[in-house]
């Protein structure tokens, strides 16, 4: 296939997912949205308020693993580089 061929593809490959994501996020006309009747707003309020604290809970603990990592391999690559000098100078 020539460069062109692909190109045009990958342009009706982007285009359509962009496409997709407008359909998928565009608000539905009026009169066919979907609306539970037995949940109240308080309710969304709390399940919107119980899924935040657990994402920030989440999101804290994957800093904390990050930052875990970064130090051990930060120490590894120190001990290996000193290991390196320790054989280049003798």
């Amino acid at each position: 296939m020539s460069w062109r061929i692909k190109f045009i593809f990958l342009l009706i490959v982007y285009f359509s997912g962009f496409a997709t994501a407008i359909y998928t996020l565009a608000p539905s006309p009026q009169g066919q949205a979907y609306q539970p009747t037995d949940k109240t707003f308080a309710y969304s309020a709390i399940k919107s308020d119980d899924f935040a604290k657990s994402f920030n809970a989440g999101m804290h603990k994957c800093i904390d693993f990050g930052k875990d990592a970064a130090w051990r391999i930060a120490k590894y690559l120190k001990e290996k580089i000193d290991e390196k000098q320790m054989q280049k100078n003798t």
